[in-house]
């Protein structure tokens, strides 16, 4: 019997037909590119890298949507409308409920207390809180130690703060007047007078947030490489003429940071002059009632939420305006101080 050998076709090492030019699967194709993978992993891939960073932020933006942007918004809604707290939404009023606040007394001399009060709190702040973290950026013994005893007072409730300073800053029996007293000096109505009462107040929000402060510049200092130091030091320049020349240039950005952040706060001073008087209402003549006691005086006590939400909106306002206007001299000063 013979057999036809005409129609086998040989078999090659791997017992793969001679013939076949089939690729093995990770193996590069005739023209030596990679394989390609399909089109909709592709596209998944595409829209991965595109859309997660979006995703990995979007839980901030939700956060600050329901507990930020919407209040703000609601209240610009009720501060058009008639709105009591007890009978709830009314007609819409438009303006109305501004002009009534911009006509009324009591929102300028709260306009006056809190601007009066920011000053007299911010600016000594900042100063004081740039000369401690310059101090606790040298090579002091037990660094550790001073550097969290400065945060002390912050972590201390505000209102333990007031019983602290309502016994420093007491009528008859402060400690301030026993010292007055002792010298032969007329003792202070911190309680009545209008800028003893400022100071007073101010004292309670200098005491409790400049260590804080100091400690965010204090993370601003260490960042500054400390070879400008030793450069400025071998050009003759003293410790003062580097802090001015070197420290404050390069952290310009935090301390732009530390004003907005203190402007915010200080307009918005309510704990501090609200446990400072027993009535609440910002002394007999609301001689300290700011801004966020005169709200709270609208919503609860007159309670016309129409006009508190005005009075919200316009804080709201004038907050900005200040914002852009530091904004506009830190930039202003920086721009000088490149010149030079």
């Amino acid at each position: 019997m013979t057999l036809d050998t005409s129609a086998v076709t040989p078999l090659g090492d791997g017992g793969e037909p001679s013939g076949a030019t089939a690729t093995p699967a990770g193996e590069r194709d005739a023209e030596g590119s990679p394989p390609r993978s399909p089109a909709w992993r592709r596209r998944v891939s595409r829209w991965d890298t595109r859309l997660s960073p979006y995703l990995y932020v979007s839980p901030f933006f939700v956060v600050f949507a329901l507990v930020g942007m919407f209040p703000l918004l609601y209240t610009g809604y009720v501060s058009v409308h008639e709105w009591g707290l007890l009978g709830g939404k009314g007609d819409f009023v438009g303006l109305d409920n501004y002009a009534r606040v911009v006509e009324d007394r009591y929102f300028w001399n709260a306009l006056r207390n809190t601007i009066s009060i920011f000053v007299l709190s911010s600016v000594p702040q900042i100063l004081i809180a740039l000369v401690l973290a310059a101090l606790l950026d040298t090579q002091l013994r037990a660094r550790t130690l001073w550097r969290m005893s400065v945060l002390i007072p912050f972590v201390v409730a505000p209102a333990a703060v007031a019983l602290i300073f309502g016994n420093v800053f007491g009528d008859r029996y402060g400690l301030v007047n026993e010292m007055l007293q002792g010298i032969g000096l007329e003792p202070i109505r911190w309680h009545v007078n209008t800028l003893a009462s400022h100071v007073a107040i101010a004292s309670m929000v200098n005491w409790r947030w400049t260590g804080y402060n100091a400690l965010i510049f204090l993370a601003a200092m260490q960042a500054v490489p400390r070879e400008l130091y030793e450069s400025a030091a071998i050009d003759g320049a003293g410790k003062v003429r580097q802090f001015l020349s070197v420290t404050l240039p390069l952290i310009r950005p935090t301390l732009l940071f530390v004003v907005i952040t203190s402007t915010i706060g200080g307009l918005q001073i309510f704990a501090e002059p609200r446990l400072f008087d027993t009535q609440g209402l910002g002394g007999s003549d609301r001689q300290y009632q700011t801004l966020t006691m005169y709200l709270w005086e609208l919503g609860w006590r007159v309670r016309d939420l129409g006009m508190a939400s005005a009075v919200a909106w316009l804080l709201f306002l004038i907050i900005i305006v200040f914002a852009l206007v530091n904004l506009a001299v830190s930039r202003r000063v920086g721009a000088l101080g490149a010149r030079r």
